[in-house]
């Protein structure tokens, strides 16, 4: 069953190889979409404005979905901030000004709650963007994203293109990164699990005091809801659009753990008896990142799947790479 876009409609999904990307690839595809449009990076170089340029000339797509993004955790947006900002830059870049040059009917730009101030109130509404401070440690890879954000708001102002940016809160699922040195809190926390059990270790470090919260949403939530997005009526998508306010949406479950809770949850899926050593010389990051959803939620849209039935199915999709 399809809404706004028709089940033949030609849909680019940049970055379909990655967690959200591939979840999106997954919903489409059990809604029953036909024409969907993906290149891995050998095959196009979203770095390269003409390689961009002539695939959007070449397939003329009328949906596209911008997931493609240079991704990491603390370690990772810390030690490489100039690759953060110069690749999510220029891959935005291309995949917007393509779209544009080429007709894209509505184009749904994917971002990251590490947008909002890192004291921004809780829960965080779309409002607060660029309200306060961002956290350090990611500070690169936030304005690189803000800027996609102004950059949707920007080409629908002066062009009167269909541009929303949606923020989602802190992803997981199966296609997630596991290595330990660019990885997210939760598969950083279940490949170091995965490991002690394998080998019988008796504890497991954890970054940090364990005191910040997180909000946690699972890859194919996320998928339905950007499909959701998309689908929407002329009326309400077009509510998402003014000219007075960034074309932004959040995307996330309303709903936080602490980073000790999350490791015990962790714990008790894989089956961890050892004990929980955190490590408060390690950078916590920023206390609370919960998103204010009720925008998403006024327009019929909430989040399905749990967080320990979510790691549960991630564990059981990713064990037999991760318990080796």
């Amino acid at each position: 069953m399809s809404g706004y876009m028709p089940l033949d409609a030609p849909i680019f999904i940049a970055g379909h190889r990655g967690l959200v990307g591939s979840a999106i690839e997954r919903e489409l595809r059990r809604l029953g979409y036909t024409r969907l449009l993906t290149r891995s990076r050998a095959e196009l170089d979203l770095l390269s404005a003409d390689a961009v340029a002539d695939f959007f000339l070449k397939e003329q797509p009328k949906f596209v979905v911008l997931a493609a993004a240079k991704v990491g955790g603390i370690l990772a947006n810390n030690t490489y901030p100039a690759d953060f900002i110069r690749q999510n830059l220029a891959i935005q870049n291309n995949v917007i000004e393509a779209s544009y040059a080429n007709g894209v009917d509505r184009l749904l730009f994917l971002g990251s709650s590490c947008i909002y101030p890192k004291m921004a109130p809780q829960p965080m509404p779309e409002s607060c963007l660029l309200t306060g401070p961002l956290e350090p440690t990611n500070r690169a890879y936030a304005l690189a994203k803000i800027a996609g954000i102004e950059m949707c708001w920007s080409f629908n102002r002066q062009y009167g293109t269909k541009y929303l940016a949606a923020m989602p809160t802190n992803l997981y699922g199966p296609n997630d990164n596991f290595d330990l040195n660019t990885s997210h809190v939760l598969p950083a926390l279940m490949r170091k699990t995965a490991k002690a059990v394998a080998e019988g270790a008796p504890e497991v470090e954890v970054w940090g005091s364990g005191t910040p919260k997180r909000e946690l949403l699972y890859s194919d939530d996320l998928a339905e809801a950007c499909v959701y997005l998309l689908n929407l009526s002329e009326e309400k998508y077009g509510t998402l659009l003014r000219d007075d306010v960034p074309p932004l949406i959040n995307i996330g479950t309303g709903e936080d753990v602490t980073i000790r809770e999350l490791a015990e949850t962790v714990a008790r899926v894989l089956g961890f008896k050892g004990v929980l050593r955190f490590d408060p010389s390690k950078p916590d990051g920023t206390p609370r990142k919960l998103m204010d959803v009720s925008l998403i939620h006024g327009l019929g849209w909430h989040h399905r799947v749990a967080l320990e039935e979510g790691i549960m199915r991630t564990w059981e999709a990713v064990r037999s790479e991760l318990a080796s």
